[in-house]
C-alpha cells in the first residue's frame, strides 16, 4: 500500500516538477518548443540528422566536461593567491578583472565568471568594501564577454561559428584582435574611473579570506590540464579524428573521477542540438531560408545583437549563420550582445541560472 501510495504522489507531483524545471531552463525550453515546431515544418529525415554539427556538439562536450574538472580541482588556486599580494582596491580590481579577461580566452567565459565572482564577493565583503561590488562584478561579467572573443574557444558561439568558417585560427584571432585590445583599454580605465577619488585605497582585507594552498588531487590535475590541451589541439587543427578524441576524454575522464562526467552541462548541450535542429529544419525549407535570408543579408551585426535579446547570442548564432553573407559582421554583433542585456550573452545568464 505504502509502494502504490507512493506512486501516486510521485505521478501527482510529476507535472509540478516538469513545470519547475523548464521555468529554471527557459532556454531549454524554447529550444525544445522552437525544435518540436520545426519538425512540423520540415519532416525528420536522414539528411535533418546529418545536418546537425555534431562536430560542434562533440567539441563542447569536451570543454563542459573538462572544465567541471577544473573547477573541482580548483586550477585557478595559485592564481587566486595571487590576489592576496595586492594592496590597494585599485590593483585588486584590475587583477580580478583581468583575470577574468584573460582566463576567458581559453576556458570559456561563463567558467571564468563561475571562478572569480565568488572570490569577488568574498574578498570585498570580509574588506568592507561591498559599495564595490555590483560595479565590479558589472566589469567582470564584461570583461568575460569582452576576452573570450578573440579566442575560437573563448565563447560556445565563437568555436560555432570558427567549426563552420573554415578560416585558420590565426585568421580569427586578428580578426577579434582590435575590439579585444580596445575593450581591454576601456575596462582598465572604467576601474581606475571607479577609484578617482583615491586611486591608493587600501584593501583591509584579513590574509585568511584568500585561498589557502591545496596539494591534493595532482594527478587529477595534470590529467585535466593534458586533457584540456587535447581539446585546444582538437579545435584549432580541425582534425577529422575528432570522434577519437571525444571518446578518449570521456574515458579518461571516466577513470579519473565518473562524477565530473555527471555535471558535465547536458542542458546545454541539449539546448545546443534542439537549436540544431531548428535551424537545419528551417534552412531545408525553400521559403523560410529565402525570407530569412533577405532579413539577415547585409544586416547581420544588427541582427546578432537583436536576435540574441531575445534566446541569447549562441542559439542566435546557430539560427543566423546560415543566412550570412558577412560572418565577420554577425560575429561582431554576436559578441556584441552580451553587454545590451542580461539574456544577451548566454555566459551571464548560465550565472545568473546558477
Amino acid at each position: 500500500m505504502k509502494q502504490s501510495g507512493a506512486k501516486e504522489n510521485m505521478m501527482i507531483n510529476a507535472p509540478k516538477r516538469i513545470a519547475g524545471f523548464l521555468r529554471k531552463e527557459p532556454m531549454l525550453t524554447v529550444a525544445v518548443l522552437a525544435a518540436l515546431i520545426s519538425l512540423f515544418i520540415t519532416p525528420p529525415s536522414v539528411k535533418l540528422i546529418k545536418d546537425i554539427d555534431w562536430h560542434t556538439l562533440g567539441m563542447l562536450f569536451m570543454m563542459l566536461t573538462i572544465l567541471e574538472g577544473f573547477k573541482k580541482e580548483q586550477i585557478f588556486q595559485p592564481l587566486l593567491r595571487l590576489a592576496g599580494k595586492c594592496g590597494s582596491m585599485a590593483g585588486l580590481s584590475l587583477f580580478l578583472v583581468f583575470s577574468v579577461f584573460f582566463s576567458s580566452m581559453f576556458v570559456t567565459n561563463d567558467v571564468s565568471l563561475i571562478i572569480f565572482v565568488p572570490l569577488t564577493i568574498i574578498l570585498f565583503r570580509a574588506g568592507d568594501k561591498e559599495r564595490y561590488i555590483l560595479p565590479l562584478l558589472a566589469m567582470e561579467n564584461i570583461a568575460a564577454v569582452r576576452g573570450s572573443l578573440l579566442t575560437p574557444f573563448g565563447s560556445p558561439q565563437n568555436l560555432f561559428i570558427f567549426g563552420q568558417s573554415g578560416v585558420s585560427a590565426a585568421s580569427f584571432t586578428l580578426y577579434m584582435f582590435p575590439i579585444w585590445i580596445i575593450s581591454g583599454v576601456l575596462l582598465v580605465c572604467f576601474v581606475l574611473f571607479l577609484y578617482r577619488k583615491d586611486i591608493r585605497e587600501k584593501t583591509m582585507i584579513p590574509s585568511d579570506a584568500f585561498p589557502s594552498a591545496d596539494n591534493g588531487g595532482k594527478a587529477r590535475r595534470i590529467t585535466y590540464i593534458c586533457l584540456f590541451a587535447l581539446v585546444l589541439f582538437t579545435i584549432v587543427s580541425r582534425t577529422s579524428l575528432w570522434p577519437y578524441a571525444v571518446a578518449l576524454v570521456a574515458l579518461a575522464v571516466l577513470i579519473a573521477d565518473r562524477k565530473i562526467l555527471l555535471k558535465t552541462d547536458y542542458v546545454l548541450l541539449v539546448t545546443f542540438f534542439c537549436f540544431f535542429v531548428f535551424s537545419s529544419s528551417i534552412a531545408s525549407n525553400e521559403s523560410i531560408a529565402a525570407f530569412l535570408q533577405n532579413a539577415v543579408a547585409g544586416r547581420e551585426y544588427a541582427a546578432g545583437i537583436l536576435v540574441s535579446q531575445a534566446i541569447s547570442n549562441v542559439p542566435a548564432a546557430i539560427v543566423l549563420y546560415p543566412f550570412a553573407q558577412n560572418r565577420g559582421a554577425l560575429l561582431y554583433g554576436l559578441d556584441s550582445a552580451g553587454l545590451c542585456s542580461l539574456i544577451g550573452s548566454l555566459a551571464s545568464v548560465i550565472n545568473y541560472r546558477r
